[in-house]
Protein backbone atom coordinates (compact mmCIF):
# COMPACT_ATOMS: atom_id res chain seq x y z
CA UNK A 1 0.00 0.00 0.00
CA UNK A 2 2.77 2.38 0.87
CA UNK A 3 4.87 1.43 -2.45
CA UNK A 4 1.20 2.54 -4.26
CA UNK A 5 1.34 5.81 -2.77
CA UNK A 6 4.56 6.73 -3.35
CA UNK A 7 3.99 6.15 -7.03
CA UNK A 8 1.05 8.15 -6.93
CA UNK A 9 3.14 11.15 -5.39
CA UNK A 10 5.52 10.44 -8.15
CA UNK A 11 2.98 11.24 -11.11
CA UNK A 12 1.33 13.76 -9.31
CA UNK A 13 4.81 15.98 -8.47
CA UNK A 14 5.29 15.36 -12.78
CA UNK A 15 2.17 16.37 -13.73
CA UNK A 16 2.62 19.92 -11.34
CA UNK A 17 6.25 20.23 -13.00
CA UNK A 18 5.23 19.90 -16.73
CA UNK A 19 3.41 23.03 -17.30
CA UNK A 20 6.67 24.88 -15.70
CA UNK A 21 8.69 23.47 -18.21
CA UNK A 22 6.30 24.59 -21.07
CA UNK A 23 7.12 28.17 -19.88
CA UNK A 24 11.04 27.87 -20.25
CA UNK A 25 12.31 30.20 -22.16
CA UNK A 26 13.42 27.65 -24.44
CA UNK A 27 10.24 27.00 -25.91
CA UNK A 28 8.80 30.61 -26.47
CA UNK A 29 8.98 32.20 -29.83
CA UNK A 30 11.82 34.66 -30.98
CA UNK A 31 11.97 38.50 -30.72
CA UNK A 32 11.88 40.27 -33.87
CA UNK A 33 14.89 40.93 -35.23
CA UNK A 34 16.63 44.64 -34.74
CA UNK A 35 16.89 47.00 -37.54
CA UNK A 36 17.70 49.86 -39.05
CA UNK A 37 15.09 52.06 -41.28
CA UNK A 38 15.10 54.89 -43.28
CA UNK A 39 12.38 56.91 -44.56
CA UNK A 40 12.43 57.95 -47.94
CA UNK A 41 12.67 61.91 -48.51
CA UNK A 42 12.99 63.33 -52.13
CA UNK A 43 15.46 65.51 -53.09
CA UNK A 44 16.99 67.50 -55.97
CA UNK A 45 19.74 64.52 -56.99
CA UNK A 46 22.55 65.96 -59.86
CA UNK A 47 23.09 63.39 -62.50
CA UNK A 48 26.32 63.38 -63.60
CA UNK A 49 27.89 60.68 -66.54
CA UNK A 50 31.27 59.57 -66.70
CA UNK A 51 33.15 58.01 -69.63
CA UNK A 52 37.12 57.11 -70.50
CA UNK A 53 37.96 59.68 -73.04
CA UNK A 54 41.12 60.46 -75.55
CA UNK A 55 42.44 63.91 -75.92
CA UNK A 56 43.00 64.86 -79.80
CA UNK A 57 44.08 67.96 -81.10
CA UNK A 58 41.77 70.58 -82.75
CA UNK A 59 43.22 71.11 -86.00
CA UNK A 60 45.91 69.34 -87.70
CA UNK A 61 47.66 71.11 -90.84
CA UNK A 62 50.47 69.45 -92.88
CA UNK A 63 53.09 72.06 -94.39
CA UNK A 64 54.23 70.97 -97.83
CA UNK A 65 56.08 72.60 -100.12
CA UNK A 66 54.21 74.38 -102.91
CA UNK A 67 56.85 74.36 -105.60
CA UNK A 68 59.86 72.40 -106.57
CA UNK A 69 63.49 73.37 -105.39
CA UNK A 70 66.39 73.15 -103.42
CA UNK A 71 65.25 73.56 -99.27
CA UNK A 72 67.68 76.22 -98.37
CA UNK A 73 66.92 77.06 -94.81
CA UNK A 74 64.20 76.19 -91.88
CA UNK A 75 63.75 78.81 -89.65
CA UNK A 76 62.28 77.38 -86.49
CA UNK A 77 62.94 75.26 -83.83
CA UNK A 78 61.66 71.55 -84.43
CA UNK A 79 59.14 71.35 -81.53
CA UNK A 80 58.60 74.95 -80.77
CA UNK A 81 55.46 77.05 -80.61
CA UNK A 82 54.73 78.98 -83.97
CA UNK A 83 52.17 81.57 -84.89
CA UNK A 84 50.37 82.01 -88.18
CA UNK A 85 52.11 83.63 -90.62
CA UNK A 86 55.76 83.14 -89.11
CA UNK A 87 58.33 82.45 -91.82
CA UNK A 88 59.36 77.92 -91.45
CA UNK A 89 61.38 77.52 -94.27
CA UNK A 90 62.99 79.01 -97.44
CA UNK A 91 63.54 77.37 -100.92
CA UNK A 92 65.78 78.89 -103.74
CA UNK A 93 64.17 81.96 -105.46
CA UNK A 94 66.26 82.03 -108.19
CA UNK A 95 64.87 80.01 -110.62
CA UNK A 96 61.49 81.74 -110.06
CA UNK A 97 62.83 85.27 -109.95
CA UNK A 98 63.78 84.45 -113.58
CA UNK A 99 60.91 83.60 -114.77
CA UNK A 100 58.91 86.19 -112.72
CA UNK A 101 61.63 88.46 -115.14
CA UNK A 102 61.05 86.55 -118.46
CA UNK A 103 56.89 87.05 -117.59
CA UNK A 104 57.43 90.87 -117.14
CA UNK A 105 59.26 91.02 -120.02
CA UNK A 106 56.17 89.13 -122.42
CA UNK A 107 54.09 91.44 -120.71
CA UNK A 108 55.69 94.34 -121.99
CA UNK A 109 56.12 92.87 -125.56
CA UNK A 110 52.26 92.06 -125.43
CA UNK A 111 51.73 95.54 -124.33
CA UNK A 112 53.67 96.98 -126.94
CA UNK A 113 51.84 94.78 -129.86
CA UNK A 114 48.34 95.82 -128.17
CA UNK A 115 49.54 99.72 -128.55
CA UNK A 116 50.41 99.39 -132.43
CA UNK A 117 47.29 97.49 -133.09
CA UNK A 118 45.13 100.13 -131.11
CA UNK A 119 46.77 103.18 -133.81
CA UNK A 120 45.99 101.02 -136.30
CA UNK A 121 42.88 100.38 -135.54
CA UNK A 122 42.28 104.35 -135.45
CA UNK A 123 43.51 104.60 -138.71
CA UNK A 124 41.35 102.74 -140.14
CA UNK A 125 38.29 103.99 -138.66
CA UNK A 126 39.65 107.47 -140.00
CA UNK A 127 40.03 106.23 -143.64
CA UNK A 128 36.45 104.88 -143.67
CA UNK A 129 35.23 107.88 -142.26
CA UNK A 130 37.03 109.81 -145.10
CA UNK A 131 35.51 107.38 -147.88
CA UNK A 132 39.31 106.07 -148.26
CA UNK A 133 39.30 102.63 -148.35
CA UNK A 134 36.46 99.74 -147.11
CA UNK A 135 35.20 99.05 -143.75
CA UNK A 136 36.51 95.54 -144.55
CA UNK A 137 40.44 97.02 -143.53
CA UNK A 138 38.48 98.26 -140.19
CA UNK A 139 37.68 95.10 -139.27
CA UNK A 140 40.90 93.58 -139.99
CA UNK A 141 42.55 96.37 -137.98
CA UNK A 142 39.88 95.69 -135.20
CA UNK A 143 40.61 91.75 -134.97
CA UNK A 144 44.19 92.50 -134.57
CA UNK A 145 43.73 94.92 -131.82
CA UNK A 146 41.07 91.98 -130.22
CA UNK A 147 43.66 89.65 -130.68
CA UNK A 148 46.58 91.80 -128.98
CA UNK A 149 44.33 92.23 -126.16
CA UNK A 150 43.72 88.98 -125.37
CA UNK A 151 48.15 88.42 -125.58
CA UNK A 152 48.13 90.81 -123.10
CA UNK A 153 46.19 89.18 -120.41
CA UNK A 154 47.83 86.50 -121.35
CA UNK A 155 51.23 87.63 -120.74
CA UNK A 156 49.75 89.27 -117.29
CA UNK A 157 48.26 85.51 -116.04
CA UNK A 158 51.53 84.11 -116.31
CA UNK A 159 53.42 86.77 -114.37
CA UNK A 160 51.22 86.27 -111.96
CA UNK A 161 51.39 82.36 -111.94
CA UNK A 162 55.21 83.36 -111.98
CA UNK A 163 54.95 85.68 -109.10
CA UNK A 164 53.22 83.30 -107.00
CA UNK A 165 55.47 80.38 -107.33
CA UNK A 166 58.47 83.32 -106.23
CA UNK A 167 55.87 83.95 -102.97
CA UNK A 168 55.81 80.28 -102.68
CA UNK A 169 59.41 79.58 -101.95
CA UNK A 170 58.67 81.65 -98.87
CA UNK A 171 57.17 78.51 -96.55
CA UNK A 172 54.54 80.22 -93.70
CA UNK A 173 52.83 78.38 -91.11
CA UNK A 174 48.93 78.35 -92.35
CA UNK A 175 47.79 78.34 -88.53
CA UNK A 176 49.14 78.74 -85.04
CA UNK A 177 50.64 75.49 -83.03
CA UNK A 178 53.44 73.59 -81.77
CA UNK A 179 55.52 71.90 -85.21
CA UNK A 180 56.29 68.60 -85.35
CA UNK A 181 60.35 67.16 -86.51
CA UNK A 182 61.31 68.62 -89.77
CA UNK A 183 60.31 65.39 -92.42
CA UNK A 184 63.00 67.07 -95.13
CA UNK A 185 66.72 68.26 -94.70
CA UNK A 186 68.08 71.48 -95.62
CA UNK A 187 69.56 71.10 -98.81
CA UNK A 188 67.25 68.55 -100.46
CA UNK A 189 65.70 69.19 -103.71
CA UNK A 190 61.96 69.30 -103.23
CA UNK A 191 59.17 68.75 -105.06
CA UNK A 192 55.62 70.12 -105.21
CA UNK A 193 53.68 68.85 -102.58
CA UNK A 194 56.55 67.00 -100.61
CA UNK A 195 55.94 67.25 -96.83
CA UNK A 196 58.05 69.42 -94.54
CA UNK A 197 56.43 69.58 -91.10
CA UNK A 198 53.68 69.24 -89.17
CA UNK A 199 51.44 71.83 -86.49
CA UNK A 200 49.18 71.09 -84.45
CA UNK A 201 47.11 73.12 -82.56
CA UNK A 202 46.52 72.47 -79.32
CA UNK A 203 44.70 75.55 -78.09
CA UNK A 204 41.67 74.50 -77.95
CA UNK A 205 41.82 70.57 -77.19
CA UNK A 206 39.57 68.42 -78.39
CA UNK A 207 38.43 65.55 -75.84
CA UNK A 208 36.69 62.47 -77.64
CA UNK A 209 34.63 59.79 -75.94
CA UNK A 210 31.64 57.52 -76.54
CA UNK A 211 28.01 56.51 -74.62
CA UNK A 212 26.32 53.62 -74.85
CA UNK A 213 23.19 54.48 -77.39
CA UNK A 214 20.71 53.56 -74.21
CA UNK A 215 22.18 56.27 -72.03
CA UNK A 216 22.65 58.49 -74.63
CA UNK A 217 18.38 57.87 -75.08
CA UNK A 218 18.00 58.00 -71.62
CA UNK A 219 19.50 61.48 -71.18
CA UNK A 220 17.60 62.47 -73.94
CA UNK A 221 14.46 61.54 -72.44
CA UNK A 222 15.33 62.82 -69.51
CA UNK A 223 15.24 66.17 -70.91
CA UNK A 224 12.33 65.90 -73.15
CA UNK A 225 9.72 64.64 -71.21
CA UNK A 226 11.24 67.19 -67.75
CA UNK A 227 12.46 64.40 -65.49
CA UNK A 228 15.61 66.34 -64.97
CA UNK A 229 16.01 70.12 -65.10
CA UNK A 230 18.79 71.47 -67.21
CA UNK A 231 19.38 70.97 -71.52
CA UNK A 232 22.06 69.23 -73.55
CA UNK A 233 23.53 73.34 -73.63
CA UNK A 234 23.58 73.24 -69.97
CA UNK A 235 25.92 69.89 -70.03
CA UNK A 236 29.68 70.76 -68.74
CA UNK A 237 32.51 68.36 -68.87
CA UNK A 238 35.43 68.36 -66.76
CA UNK A 239 38.28 66.31 -67.25
CA UNK A 240 40.10 63.67 -64.80
CA UNK A 241 43.75 62.33 -65.24
CA UNK A 242 45.13 58.96 -64.78
CA UNK A 243 46.69 60.55 -61.24
CA UNK A 244 42.84 61.55 -60.30
CA UNK A 245 43.76 65.10 -60.51
CA UNK A 246 41.01 67.21 -62.42
CA UNK A 247 41.50 69.24 -64.81
CA UNK A 248 41.00 73.26 -64.32
CA UNK A 249 39.24 74.32 -67.22
CA UNK A 250 34.98 73.41 -67.53
CA UNK A 251 34.68 72.61 -71.50
CA UNK A 252 31.23 72.13 -73.46
CA UNK A 253 29.75 69.24 -75.50
CA UNK A 254 30.22 70.54 -79.55
CA UNK A 255 29.55 67.58 -81.15
CA UNK A 256 27.31 64.44 -81.35
CA UNK A 257 27.40 61.74 -84.02
CA UNK A 258 24.14 61.76 -86.04
CA UNK A 259 24.39 57.93 -86.25
CA UNK A 260 25.54 54.47 -83.65
CA UNK A 261 28.75 52.80 -84.52
CA UNK A 262 27.38 49.60 -85.50
CA UNK A 263 30.76 47.24 -83.90
CA UNK A 264 30.47 48.55 -80.35
CA UNK A 265 26.70 50.22 -80.10
CA UNK A 266 28.03 53.84 -79.16
CA UNK A 267 27.66 57.28 -80.09
CA UNK A 268 30.58 59.18 -80.46
CA UNK A 269 30.60 62.66 -79.12
CA UNK A 270 32.90 65.61 -78.26
CA UNK A 271 34.00 68.35 -75.91
CA UNK A 272 36.09 71.16 -76.30
CA UNK A 273 38.37 72.76 -73.84
CA UNK A 274 40.72 75.72 -73.76
CA UNK A 275 44.39 74.79 -73.20
CA UNK A 276 46.48 77.45 -72.89
CA UNK A 277 49.38 75.90 -71.67
CA UNK A 278 49.10 72.27 -73.49
CA UNK A 279 48.73 70.27 -70.49
CA UNK A 280 45.77 68.28 -72.62
CA UNK A 281 48.40 66.18 -75.63
CA UNK A 282 46.85 64.84 -78.03
CA UNK A 283 46.91 60.62 -77.60
CA UNK A 284 46.56 61.77 -73.93
CA UNK A 285 43.63 58.86 -72.27
CA UNK A 286 41.71 60.82 -69.54
CA UNK A 287 37.85 60.41 -67.91
CA UNK A 288 35.46 62.98 -68.98
CA UNK A 289 32.46 63.85 -66.11
CA UNK A 290 29.46 65.27 -67.44
CA UNK A 291 27.21 66.90 -65.58
CA UNK A 292 24.59 69.91 -65.64
CA UNK A 293 21.03 67.62 -65.39
CA UNK A 294 19.26 67.63 -61.73
CA UNK A 295 16.21 65.30 -61.18
CA UNK A 296 13.86 67.62 -58.52
CA UNK A 297 12.03 64.60 -57.10
CA UNK A 298 14.14 61.58 -56.62
CA UNK A 299 14.54 58.86 -54.27
CA UNK A 300 17.42 57.12 -53.25
CA UNK A 301 18.37 54.74 -50.81
CA UNK A 302 21.66 52.68 -49.50
CA UNK A 303 23.15 49.89 -51.39
CA UNK A 304 23.17 47.58 -49.09
CA UNK A 305 19.13 47.89 -48.67
CA UNK A 306 19.12 46.01 -52.33
CA UNK A 307 18.19 42.91 -52.57
CA UNK A 308 17.72 40.23 -55.52
CA UNK A 309 15.53 37.69 -55.79
CA UNK A 310 14.15 35.39 -58.56
CA UNK A 311 11.47 38.02 -59.63
CA UNK A 312 14.33 40.97 -59.61
CA UNK A 313 15.38 43.48 -57.53
CA UNK A 314 13.44 44.57 -54.24
CA UNK A 315 13.37 46.00 -50.82
CA UNK A 316 11.89 45.46 -47.68
CA UNK A 317 9.58 48.03 -46.76
CA UNK A 318 7.56 48.05 -43.52
CA UNK A 319 3.95 48.61 -43.01
CA UNK A 320 2.70 50.95 -39.41
CA UNK A 321 2.47 47.56 -37.63
CA UNK A 322 6.53 47.20 -38.60
CA UNK A 323 5.36 43.89 -40.89
CA UNK A 324 8.15 43.59 -43.42
CA UNK A 325 6.89 43.31 -46.84
CA UNK A 326 8.69 42.84 -50.30
CA UNK A 327 9.06 45.78 -52.10
CA UNK A 328 10.00 45.63 -55.93
CA UNK A 329 11.79 48.40 -57.14
CA UNK A 330 13.61 49.68 -60.47
CA UNK A 331 17.20 51.01 -59.76
CA UNK A 332 17.56 54.02 -62.20
CA UNK A 333 21.56 54.65 -61.54
CA UNK A 334 24.19 53.50 -59.21
CA UNK A 335 25.44 57.01 -56.77
CA UNK A 336 28.21 57.00 -54.66
CA UNK A 337 26.97 54.69 -52.27
CA UNK A 338 23.43 55.06 -52.63
CA UNK A 339 21.20 54.02 -55.26
CA UNK A 340 18.67 56.23 -57.49
CA UNK A 341 15.33 54.56 -57.95
CA UNK A 342 13.13 54.90 -60.96
CA UNK A 343 10.16 52.41 -59.69
CA UNK A 344 8.62 50.95 -56.87
CA UNK A 345 8.92 53.59 -54.05
CA UNK A 346 7.49 56.57 -53.09
CA UNK A 347 8.45 59.63 -51.06
CA UNK A 348 7.62 58.58 -47.05
CA UNK A 349 7.71 54.79 -47.47
CA UNK A 350 9.60 53.30 -44.79
CA UNK A 351 12.39 50.65 -45.80
CA UNK A 352 15.03 48.45 -43.89
CA UNK A 353 18.51 49.43 -44.73
CA UNK A 354 20.76 47.42 -42.00
CA UNK A 355 19.71 44.21 -40.82
CA UNK A 356 18.14 42.83 -43.85
CA UNK A 357 19.42 39.41 -43.83
CA UNK A 358 17.69 38.85 -40.65
CA UNK A 359 14.33 39.72 -42.40
CA UNK A 360 11.19 37.48 -43.42
CA UNK A 361 8.67 38.44 -45.79
CA UNK A 362 5.41 39.36 -43.20
CA UNK A 363 7.06 39.16 -40.02
CA UNK A 364 7.41 41.57 -37.87
CA UNK A 365 10.89 43.90 -37.30
CA UNK A 366 11.80 45.69 -34.06
CA UNK A 367 13.40 49.05 -35.52
CA UNK A 368 16.26 49.74 -33.17
CA UNK A 369 17.52 52.80 -35.32
CA UNK A 370 16.26 55.77 -37.71
CA UNK A 371 18.85 56.38 -39.96
CA UNK A 372 19.23 59.91 -41.49
CA UNK A 373 18.15 60.20 -44.96
CA UNK A 374 21.46 60.66 -47.02
CA UNK A 375 22.97 63.57 -48.77
CA UNK A 376 22.03 64.32 -52.23
CA UNK A 377 24.51 62.13 -54.10
CA UNK A 378 26.18 62.41 -57.64
CA UNK A 379 25.44 59.53 -60.19
CA UNK A 380 28.03 58.23 -61.91
CA UNK A 381 27.42 56.43 -65.34
CA UNK A 382 27.63 52.78 -64.17
CA UNK A 383 23.81 50.98 -63.91
CA UNK A 384 23.38 49.33 -60.00
CA UNK A 385 24.05 45.95 -59.04
CA UNK A 386 21.62 44.23 -56.50
CA UNK A 387 24.14 43.85 -52.97
CA UNK A 388 22.60 40.30 -52.28
CA UNK A 389 20.83 37.77 -53.04
CA UNK A 390 17.71 35.88 -51.51
CA UNK A 391 20.07 32.87 -50.78
CA UNK A 392 22.49 35.35 -48.70
CA UNK A 393 19.30 36.84 -46.90
CA UNK A 394 17.93 33.18 -45.88
CA UNK A 395 21.68 32.51 -44.31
Amino acid sequence: MRLDRHALSILFLAAALAPAKAQQPGGAAPPPPGVTVETLVAKPVPVTYEYPARVAASRVVEVRARVGGILLERTFTEGERVKQGDLLFNIDRRPFEAEVALAEAQVQQAQATQAQARRTEERAQALVRSGATSTATVDDATSQRELADASVAQAQARLQTATLSLDYTSVEAPASGLTSLEQVPEGSLLTSGDLLTRITQLDPAYVNFSAADTEAASIRQLIEKGAAEGSIDDLKVTVKFGDGSTYAKVGKIDFTSSSIDQETGTILSRAVLDNPDSRLLPGQFVRVEIDGLIIPDALSIPTEALMQGPQGTFVYGLTPENLAEVRPVTVGRELDGTLLIASGLKAGDRIVTRGVIKVRPGSPVSPVAEAAPAAAPTADAAPAAPTKSVAEAAQ
